[in-house]
């Protein structure tokens, strides 16, 4: 499973990053999980506000962020 965190590096985008990185420890998943920071790649998801999270290619959220909850229901 292949999870990106959509973000230029803010407090949202680091808070995202940490909230994915445990929901994934929790749910005893293996996933790579890759920052990516350049705008280009973001708008070419359609994702306009960051933080944005992408599993293997499908923009899950953009422009909010996701509780460990809500991101461990992705991983199912």
């Amino acid at each position: 499973m292949k999870i990106e965190i959509l973000g230029t590096g803010c407090a949202k985008c680091k808070k995202t990053q940490k909230n994915v990185e445990e929901a994934v420890s929790e749910a005893g998943v293996d996933a790579e999980i890759i920052k990516v920071a350049d705008i280009n790649t973001i708008m070419d998801y359609g994702v306009m506000i960051t933080p944005g999270v992408v599993i293997d290619g499908d923009v899950k959220v953009a422009g909010k962020i996701p509780s460990v909850e809500e991101v461990k229901s992705w991983l199912g």
